[in-house]
């Protein structure tokens, strides 16, 4: 396998920057995944990597050797696209074949090399089916086995399973995730979706706009976002935001107070701000409690059974909505009024300019 390194990537159409200057390292056999919302440069910086597109300025490393200039095909790099990009006229065998005869491989080492990962993806009963008689992820199943027979030193995947409904989708994230780990591939892989970010990736690149807006594993991600953008972005549902005033701040933490008077003293060392300042808190569903109804209390507007556990959204005085995270055993019912509770330690406090409150990075439950 291999190695990469982006060194301030640059990507510019005309007078648009799209990628503005990223720098990333990825390991040997690391599984990395780009995620953001749709034109945010992800697909644009894998297919910089992949040498579909120019790179504008900065270098592109694979294992320290510089490829900026490498033709896509001898970058030891397989791609799999959201469309699967099957000849609809061959089957699954010469799909998986076509490739290799291009790169001149004896036919003994490429029908090898065929039996064997479709033994390993399941395929062996569809080799001489064409992809029209196959169902969505079979197809899928096809792309993925024609870049596995290449060895490549990289596996790119460009939303894959985007085209699949929604069980096929979770089942496919099973697949891929053993498949790399059987492999020991390094993959990078594309998608929108935070639920395959954090299912599937051991480090994930959030992207906003053409910029890394913060590099880590899922839970590093999930427990202590570096801001507010990420905190919005990971996490599902996403986690709840309330307008607040800081107070003041030390050694043991910082105070400040929502808008319905609540006084919150988060254990978070305060950044160079003045008491006054608009801030926000952010709380996680699973994190927020409900509590018996009070005088300011809000009332349940919608519940989410969904089994193990249920989604209550709670409409504040303010009309503001907060979503609950609850055990899936809850009596609780439509226009029962609640209160909710903040546990201080399970805060996040963020500054006007979105940074995180820098002991927010510090949960415990972030180990």
């Amino acid at each position: 396998m291999a190695t990469l390194e982006l060194k301030s990537l640059r990507k510019t159409y005309l007078t648009e920057e799209i990628i503005k200057g990223i720098s990333l390292s990825i390991e040997d056999r690391e599984f990395v995944v780009f995620v953001g919302p749709s034109g945010c440069g992800k697909s644009t910086l894998l297919r910089m990597i992949a040498g579909l597109e120019d790179i504008t300025s900065g270098d592109l490393l694979i294992d320290g050797q510089r490829v900026n200039d490498v033709e896509p095909g001898k970058r030891g790099l397989a791609m799999v696209f959201q469309s699967y990009a099957l000849y609809p006229h061959m089957d699954v065998y010469k799909n998986m074949e076509f490739g290799l005869k291009l790169a001149g491989v004896p036919e003994k080492e490429r029908s090898e090399k065929i039996q064997h990962v479709a033994a390993t993806l399941q395929l062996e009963p569809y080799l001489h089916h064409k992809p029209g008689q196959l169902s969505g992820g079979q197809r899928q199943r096809v792309a993925i086995g024609r870049a596995i027979v290449r060895n490549p030193k990289v596996f790119l995947f460009d939303e894959p399973l985007s085209n699949l409904d929604a069980a096929l989708r979770g089942q496919m994230r099973v697949e891929l995730s053993a498949l790399h780990r059987k492999l020991n591939a390094t993959t990078i892989y594309v998608t929108h979706d935070q639920v395959e970010a954090m299912t599937m990736a051991d480090k994930i690149v959030v992207l906003q706009k053409g910029v890394v807006e913060q590099i880590g594993s899922p839970l590093e991600l999930y427990h202590h976002p570096r801001n507010l953008f990420v905190a919005k972005f990971i996490g599902s549902p996403p986690m709840n935001f309330f307008s607040a005033i800081f107070q003041n701040g030390g050694h043991d933490g910082s105070s400040v107070q929502l808008r319905d008077g609540t006084l919150l003293h988060v254990p978070v060392s305060p950044p160079d701000i003045l008491p006054g300042t608009k801030i926000t808190v952010g709380i996680r569903p699973e994190h927020v409690e409900l509590a018996p109804a009070s005088d300011d209390s809000g009332v349940v507007e919608v519940i989410e059974r969904l089994g193990a556990i249920t989604l209550v959204h709670v409409r504040c005085a303010d009309g503001q909505i907060i979503v609950v995270q609850t055990d899936g055993f809850t009596t609780l019912e439509v226009d029962t009024p609640v209160s909710l509770k903040l546990p201080p330690q399970h805060c996040h406090l963020f500054a006007p300019d979105g940074l995180a409150f820098e002991a927010c990075r510090r949960h415990p439950l972030a180990a």
